[in-house]
């Protein structure tokens, strides 16, 4: 296949980008129901409209907010092969009325984002940046290239596909969904509507990462009731809620906290902590590459809440944990020529390829649990979840390349 040029695919991919980070899209952890907000409808509205305008297939919006759509095989063609990102920001930052500001090219000068900088002098990702276009915010909000780069380079791979009819690919299904920041797993996925026994999402970081791996995650939630009486005449009897999710807290190892932690090490991750003298909660997050692992940091959880009740007699601790998604690697790893297409379409593609974990998840993870294979791609973005979150143009061309050439390889030709 001829090699596609940044800039031939250019207009295909960033002007979408730039339009889809302007949908509020924030996602909500302390909603049950999916969507968990109102703004991931208004975007899947627009990649409806916008799939049907460029001529895709069996284009459908559930009545839970999962994009599906198809992109016919060209003349000769046959098999199948998915493409996923998902639609919604992380909660950790503002989404609302993010101000993307293009540096093209970037002259390699530090960044003041007012609370945050971005320093290339610390960070020589960005240093090697110079000379090349980056994306980043005002510092106000996050950018919401997680995932919106990756939903930009599957659009504009089938834009492209559609309008370059001479290469082959097999049928394309494009899959957009809600809710991924919050872990929830896909819980109304339309699963019964895909035809690929393989996908990719695109929902990982610098060029060349590739991810089929991730870890397994728990989520927590920690309910506390005091016993409540007029602190003047409390002692012996209050029994105070919200200091005994603090103590949980503190019970929390801080050397196996987030930000102490990287590489294969998993963690307990405080989400949040609200409370007063008569109810208080906090959330977790448990992740572990290993399972067993994972559910001995659960059950761990009841330990320190046995120690609290201990402390604060009269009060009551509560642990409530759920399963979110297991690690992809084992049922990926039965599939080899899934993995096998993916470095082949970057070596096609001149990419050097890194293999990573993911220090997270995908709603990959959870759609390789359901039985379809899907490896993680790289966007290009950066700085994931905050303000100081950017993106490299280049990386998110030739994430929409990864998928241009993915269908070429799955095309049977």
């Amino acid at each position: 296949m001829k090699t596609i040029s940044d800039s031939a695919i250019y207009e295909y991919v960033i002007p979408r980008f730039l339009k889809y980070v302007g949908y509020e899209t924030t996602s909500a952890y302390s909603v049950d129901e999916t969507p968990s907000t109102p703004g991931q409808w208004e975007l899947a509205r627009a990649l409806v409209e916008e799939l049907r305008s460029l001529g895709a297939g069996d284009v459908e919006l559930t009545g839970h907010c999962y994009v599906v759509a198809r992109i016919p095989p060209a003349p000769g063609c046959e098999g199948a092969v998915g493409f996923l990102a998902h639609m919604d920001t992380s909660a950790e930052t503002s989404g609302k009325n993010v101000k993307a500001i293009v540096e093209d090219p970037y002259d390699g000068r530090r960044i003041d984002l007012g609370s945050f900088v971005l320093d290339p002098a610390l960070d020589a990702d960005l240093a090697a940046q110079k000379g090349k276009a980056i994306i980043h915010t005002d510092g106000t909000t996050l950018l919401g290239a997680d995932d919106k780069a990756g939903i930009a380079a599957i659009m504009g791979a089938a834009a492209w596909l559609l309008d370059h009819p001479e290469i082959p690919h097999g049928t394309l299904e494009l899959i957009f969904t809600p809710d991924e920041e919050t872990g929830k797993g896909l819980p109304e996925f339309p699963l019964d509507k895909l035809k690929s026994t393989a996908c990719y999402t695109l929902d990982g970081g610098p060029l060349g990462e590739l991810e089929t791996e991730c870890f397994t995650a728990y989520s927590a939630k920690v309910a506390f009731r005091g016993r409540v009486i007029h602190p003047g005449t409390a002692r012996g009897i209050l029994a105070n809620a919200a200091l005994m999710a603090a103590y949980f807290a503190a019970m929390l190892p801080r050397t196996e906290s987030p930000e102490a932690t990287d590489g294969y090490y998993g963690f307990y991750g405080l989400s949040s902590l609200k409370g007063t003298h008569e109810k208080a909660e906090l959330e977790l997050i448990i992740r572990d590459f290993d399972h067993d692992k994972a559910k001995k940091r659960v059950s761990s959880l009841d330990a320190f809440a046995g120690a609290v009740e201990a402390q604060f007699p009269g009060g009551k601790v509560t642990v409530t944990s759920k399963l979110q998604y297991l690690n992809m690697k084992e049922k990926i790893d039965q599939h080899p020529e899934v993995l096998e297409r993916l470095t082949q379409a970057a070596k096609n593609l001149g990419i050097p390829v890194h293999l990573k974990p993911i220090r997270g998840g995908t709603d990959g993870s959870r759609l390789t649990e359901l039985g379809i294979p899907t490896p993680n791609i790289f966007t290009g973005g950066r700085n994931f979840h905050g303000p100081a979150e950017w993106a490299s143009i280049p990386d998110m061309l030739a994430a929409s390349k990864m998928v241009i050439e993915l269908a070429r390889l799955y095309s049977g030709v």
